[in-house]
């Protein structure tokens, strides 16, 4: 049977785990994602929920503008991904100065909880850097950083 032409070439994704930057940095993002969340199984967060409450914490009051800015999020997700902490008692919201932003806050609750999490984030970012090589680690953080720097030029 004879082959026509393809409308695109996808030589350059055909062995997609060896040459996808998109592809590798999804696939690592749900492993560091799950290794995260095993920690964090008694503290009844997830990891993402950890990074969206130490962000807060870190922040302090700020806007959802500011933390998705800080978190490379865009508002809408920010926005669903804050649902659950909100419906906890671990954040709220308040309109900012003026109608149309909101700023957002940890209570006291998201303070204890975060609290009770941190040991366990120790925990797994110290057997996350041991496995991984401390070396190793450096270099992820780096390209890491760069790759984030990135998205400023977008």
């Amino acid at each position: 049977m004879p082959r026509g032409p393809r409308p695109f070439d996808l030589a350059d994704c055909a062995h997609i785990g060896a040459n996808c930057t998109l592809f590798n940095l999804r696939k690592a993002s749900r492993v560091v994602t799950q290794f995260y969340d095993e920690s964090f199984r008694g503290a009844r967060l997830r990891g993402t929920q950890f990074a969206l409450l130490a962000g807060i914490y870190w922040r302090g009051t700020a806007t959802l503008t500011e933390l998705a800015r800080l978190l490379a999020m865009d508002r809408t997700t920010l926005t669903r991904n804050l649902r659950p902490l909100r419906t906890r008692g671990l954040i709220f919201t308040v309109p900012g100065r003026d109608r149309r932003s909101r700023s957002v806050s940890i209570t006291a609750r998201g303070r204890r909880a975060l609290s009770m999490a941190f040991p366990r984030w120790q925990n797994a970012q110290s057997r996350f850097v041991r496995r991984l090589g401390r070396t190793q680690w450096r270099k992820l953080m780096h390209s890491l950083q760069a790759a984030v720097r990135l998205g400023d030029s977008v």
